[in-house]
């Protein structure tokens, strides 16, 4: 048996019930045999199973994942832990669930996934929301100042939600923060979707338990080598009610949860506790190494830097490229990039994200800086200013709240008589997923005319009842 496996209850479950000769006359209906059926569908779903009667009996015999999240909440030095198959989403909507009732108030940066505010929507709880500073520099938002927080503690919220890091790596100054929330009695949740690997290597932050928070809530399959939609939720019991967020997880959960991103939650705890600190450095190593060798070829900075913000501030672990700086088209890199099988996170007309977890090799950095240098070269013009993007710039106006916005009558119109009309729908570039509008906000010109230049620019514009933008979904 393997070291790791060893370690893993969940992951030695996995890998045992596929050693065990078993004849189930049980879901899932695939049995593990879809491929006598057609080799096709069975190359998908034999290798699944589920918690109850894979990694576990029925009745929970083996209390396997019990064991496993107690493993995770000490790792994180937490009172408690819980392992979603449905993503940094489900954990959003399970903690949202749990904070308060109806009417109820909650601080929530503006740059908050999606997901927190169709939460809020299911809740029925009300957002303040929080903008977030902007780096005149490189464009970026660098986090929620402790003033804006202070600005509306005066409305009495009953928890402050952040996302952190940002999804272009920036992180705000989460000590002060914390400390003010916790002065006030205030919880303080953190989406840390793309932070899974923070607190594991000296030269990455701290991860916001260390800090405080009181809940954090991280993707296991974006920064860390997990299986899609597999996501962690660990939580403190001094300013939340434990059995609250344990009810809400449950109600919101499916009952069903698939065996295979559970395993590999416990599989990547066990990773980060016995080689995390050997396997990030390197990584570290290697991103350092690829920004040298491509910055090399060009005079202007073109990548983000942890030294263009505060210290701690940014995560060295983000690649992001400045094109802007080359005066050219982040989507444009993005097709040449495709073109040669590279895939990139997201790009925008300023921006190009890559990311890189401890699955890459320093071969895949060489391949991609190869790669990456002639393109560069070859689109570069005259670099422009940095501009913020439409996700995180745009400061909402309210018409009606979120919920009633959501059970209205609506009507379509078109982009031309939609201005100052309140939205039926959330509006967002994805990625990242940030909402430009909001069930219940006006559409303004600067919404309407910067999705319209987003979209002409190669951005995908995401869960517009209208994908074309020519009408808008409006509450009649």
């Amino acid at each position: 048996m393997s070291e790791l496996r060893a370690s893993a209850p969940l992951l030695d479950a996995y890998l045992s019930y596929f050693e065990s000769q078993r004849t189930p006359f049980t879901i899932p209906g695939h049995k593990q045999k879809a491929a006598r059926l057609d080799a096709g569908l069975g190359a998908i779903v034999d290798s699944d199973t589920p918690l109850y009667g894979g990694l576990d009996e029925i009745k929970l015999t083996n209390q396997v994942l019990r064991h496993s999240e107690g493993l995770a909440a000490k790792l994180w030095g937490a009172d408690y832990a819980r392992f979603s198959t449905g993503g940094s989403t489900h954990a959003n909507q399970a903690i949202i669930l749990a904070l308060g009732k109806p009417g109820d108030k909650i601080a929530v940066t503006r740059t908050a996934h999606r997901s927190v505010l169709s939460a809020l929507v299911l809740a029925g709880l009300e957002p303040l929301w929080l903008s977030p500073e902007i780096d005149e520099a490189t464009g970026v938002p660098t986090g929620i100042s402790l003033n804006e927080f202070k600005k509306v503690l005066d409305q009495k919220p009953i928890a402050l939600l952040l996302t952190e890091p940002g999804y272009l790596g920036a992180i705000s100054d989460l000590p002060a923060l914390i400390h003010e929330a916790h002065q006030h009695s205030i919880p303080v949740i953190i989406d840390a979707a793309w932070g899974g690997h923070f607190g594991f290597h000296e030269n990455l932050p701290r991860h916001c338990i260390q800090m405080g928070a009181d809940a954090l809530i991280t993707s296991v399959h974006k920064a860390l080598p997990g299986y899609s939609a597999s996501a962690l939720l660990v939580a403190q019991g001094k300013f939340l009610n434990l059995a609250r967020v344990e009810q809400s997880f449950e109600t919101t959960h499916t009952t069903s949860p698939a065996g295979a991103p559970l395993a590999s939650i416990d599989g990547v705890r066990a990773l980060l506790e016995s080689r995390g600190d050997e396997l990030l450095g390197s990584m570290l190593a290697h991103i350092a190494t690829f920004k040298a060798t491509v910055q090399k070829e060009f005079d202007l900075p073109i990548f983000l830097d942890p030294s263009d913000f505060a210290a701690g501030r940014f995560d060295p672990a983000k690649v992001v490229l400045r094109a802007n700086q080359l005066g050219a088209s982040g989507v444009d890199i993005e097709k040449a990039l495709g073109n040669a099988g590279i895939r990139v996170e997201m790009a925008d007309r300023d921006t190009v994200v890559f990311l890189a977890t401890l699955a890459d090799t320093h071969e895949d950095f060489d391949y991609l800086a190869q790669t990456l240098i002639p393109i560069l070269q070859s689109l570069q013009q005259v670099a422009r200013p940095s501009a913020t993007a439409l996700s995180w710039s745009v400061v909402p106006t309210r018409g009606i709240s979120m919920r009633d916005a959501y059970f209205a009558d609506t009507e379509m119109v078109s982009a031309a008589n939609a201005r100052g009309r309140v939205s039926a729908d959330l509006i967002a570039p994805y990625p990242p997923g940030v909402a430009v509008v909001a069930p219940g906000e006006l559409l303004t010109e600067q919404i309407i005319d910067g999705l319209a230049k987003s979209k002409a620019a190669g951005v995908r514009i995401a869960y517009a009842t209208d994908s074309t933008l020519d009408s808008y979904r409006v509450v009649k």
